[in-house]
Order: structure tokens, then C-alpha cells, then sequence
């Protein structure tokens, strides 16, 4: 399951939606606003993203993990909309018969979804706003992400 939203994300519900009776390890990241970024200090960080690409892009890294590593359980939720410090902007929950398999394919995730997925983020402090450059769509292709 892959989900693009602007309520908070609800983590034990993502941890539930990807179990499966038959895995034998389920791995859970988060990621969330940190209160500082290259330029210093940071209060909120606003996301945007184009909406049909990310969910286009979220879906394919979905089909490839879940064959790749044989997943028995994934869910993806990506927040958009203005994030406090220590808000969770994404969560990713894998589920597979074996601990190996759960770590790779979530780490995999995390890392296809900042090099493929268009979703821009702008940290806002005391000092103002800066859209925070990321990583060019061309460039994907040689890293192997889908």
C-alpha cells in the first residue's frame, strides 16, 4: 500500500497494515524534521510534491520491492503540507519471512524514494524560507533505482 497525505501519519497503524502472520521480521523507518539543515536552524519544513508522478513513482518502487525481496507485507505514506520539528514526513513498513530481506528492501525504499519520487521540500526558520536542492531525476538510473 502507498498513501500521499497532509494529516499526520498514524505509525502503529502502518506497522499493522504491513504485517503478515507468515513474516518472521517487519522493519519500520521514519523519517521526520530535524530542527536544523545545511543553513542552520530550522522550525517547519513545507513539502510539496506533483501528486500523479509521486504516487506513479511510489508505485513502482512498491511492485519492485515487494518482488525483489519477496515482501509479505509494505506500506509507504508520504506527508505533504507544513511539518514541525519532529513530525514524521514519511513512513515506510516492510514485512518478509527473514530479518535480511525486511532491512534491504526498506533501506532500498527510503533511498528510491529520495533519488525517483517529485516531492520538494522548503525549510522555514527565523531567518526566512529556502527550498532545499535534491537529487536530479536524470542521475537515477545510473544508482539502479526503478
Amino acid at each position: 500500500m502507498i498513501a500521499i497525505v497532509y494529516q499526520p501519519i498514524d505509525v502503529s497503524a502502518v506497522l499493522r497494515e504491513a504485517s503478515h502472520d507468515s513474516s518472521g521480521a517487519s522493519v519500520l523507518f521514519l523519517g521526520s524534521v530535524r530542527d536544523h539543515g545545511e543553513k542552520g536552524a530550522v522550525s517547519e519544513i513545507y513539502y510539496e510534491a506533483y501528486l500523479e508522478m509521486a504516487e506513479d513513482a511510489l508505485r513502482k518502487i512498491e511492485h519492485y520491492v515487494i518482488e525483489h525481496w519477496n515482501l509479505l507485507g509494505f506500506v509507504t505514506i508520504q506527508r505533504l503540507g507544513l511539518l514541525k520539528v519532529g513530525e514524521v514526513s514519511v513512513a515506510i513498513a516492510v514485512s518478509s519471512e527473514h530479518r535480511k530481506e525486511a532491512f534491504e528492501a526498506c533501506s532500498y525504499v527510503i533511498d528510491a524514494i529520495k533519488q525517483s519520487v517529485p516531492v520538494w521540500k522548503k525549510e522555514i526558520s527565523a531567518a526566512g524560507s529556502r527550498w532545499v536542492e535534491g537529487v536530479m531525476l536524470e542521475d537515477n538510473k545510473e544508482d539502479g533505482y526503478v
